[in-house]
């Protein structure tokens, strides 16, 4: 079975991204007073959503490779939804780049204080730590992350579409060796662009913990947008064999993603609070104090909203419930991101404003175009995958 974009759709996706962008352009004139800069601004907010979206099609990307690497078949009926999020990496990859190179040609706009030639003299923290944050080598090293995402994804995508034509088994061992190949790079790749491009903007604090904290949000993310892609494209009528088991696991992954999210903030928080050594809870002093709302707000909603609305079986197939928790979800991991970025990034007057909503409204509507768009390029279920047959009978 085929999709296509309809008029209506091409017309609501245009809607919300040019009225995202006159939001922010209103956001950007209103802020543009201020004492601190506008580019500060703008430039973390382009980071925030920059690497928010990137990292959903990642996540995508993940979760395609392990249920590769893990010959799972439930999955199969439902893979190109994957791929399609997925398809979204070269796009938001090559806005990431060029919005990495603004940070260098800006001396990081104050977001990044490691860039700063000037900040760096004076700080001798942030001078020891020279030799790997300085400009070339975090381009050098971004460019390397991208691309090896990119390069999986290209791979996985073009063997999915040949296997429609062959068949067999040959190219499913093939994406199972290159699904766990592709696990031991995310393994590394993901801790260290999550120390790169985010961590780093409080430039004196680190944690060990990080990368999977990270991850895990990225994770649920994908995991909650799957899950809307799903049950759009079983409202159109257009996967009929999509049935409420395959909902179901997709909402199991939603509501375990959300825990491993918990459990990661908690024990984060807990061993820093816990020592209260001053350079290491200066992150969570800023954040508990100046963002207080968001920063508890926001982990009541990706905690305490899955636990409470998603625990019953009942609830994991039902696409209301799905669909208003997960859209809560998916703008909490949000806010999530910008409580790394945001306290450092822009400082203690830094809000969630029109610049921000816009921002955030117009890359979702970009999004959402490509991941349409690839989702029309191929059918919608694979046609002679091995596990195919599997997929259609999952019943649990």
């Amino acid at each position: 079975m085929e999709f296509s974009i309809s008029s209506r759709a091409k017309k609501v996706i245009l809607s919300v991204g040019v009225s995202g962008l006159i939001l922010a352009i209103i956001g950007m004139l209103y802020h543009g007073n201020e004492e601190h800069s506008l580019l500060q601004r703008v430039m973390a907010n382009l980071l925030l959503d920059g690497f928010f979206f990137f990292a959903i099609g990642l996540g995508a990307l993940f979760f395609l490779a392990l249920s590769y690497a893990t010959e799972a078949g439930w999955y199969v009926y439902i893979k190109r939804m994957l791929e399609a999020m997925s398809g979204y990496l070269p796009v938001g990859g090559a806005i990431l780049i060029l919005i990495f190179l603004a940070f260098v040609f800006t001396d990081g706009a104050h977001v990044y204080l490691w860039m700063d030639p000037e900040v760096v003299s004076q700080d001798p923290i942030i001078e020891g730590k020279s030799s790997f944050l300085n400009k070339p080598f975090f381009i050098i090293r971004s460019l390397i992350y991208i691309g090896v995402f990119v390069w999986f994804f290209i791979g996985f995508r073009k063997r999915s579409l040949q296997e429609d034509i062959e068949g067999g088994t040959a190219l499913h061992f093939k994406n199972f060796k290159k699904g766990a190949t592709f696990l031991v790079f995310f393994a590394v790749f993901s801790s260290i662009f999550s120390w790169d491009w985010l961590m780093s903007v409080d430039v004196h604090w680190f944690s060990t913990l990080f990368g999977w904290y990270v991850f895990a949000g990225v994770w649920c993310s994908s995991m909650v947008v799957l899950m809307m892609l799903l049950l759009y494209l079983r409202g159109k009528g257009l996967m009929p064999k999509l049935n409420d088991s395959h909902i179901h696991d997709v909402g199991k992954w939603i509501f375990a993603t959300s825990f491993l999210w918990s459990y990661l903030f908690f024990s984060q928080l807990m061993l820093y609070w816990y020592a209260n050594i001053p350079e290491e809870v200066i992150y969570y002093y800023e954040r508990i104090h100046e963002f207080k709302f968001l920063f508890f707000g926001m982990f009541l909603i990706n905690f305490a909203l899955p636990m409470v609305l998603l625990m019953s079986r009942e609830a994991k197939r039902h696409a209301g419930i799905l669909t208003v928790v997960g859209g809560i979800i998916l703008v909490g991991h949000w806010v999530d991101v910008f409580v790394m970025i945001a306290p450092a990034g822009i400082g203690p007057h830094a809000a969630i404003t029109a610049l921000e909503i816009g921002l955030f409204l117009f890359f979702g509507a970009l999004f959402t175009y490509v991941v349409l768009k690839t989702l029309s390029k191929a059918p919608l279920v694979p046609q002679k995958h091995p596990m195919l047959d599997e997929s259609i009978h999952h019943e649990i």
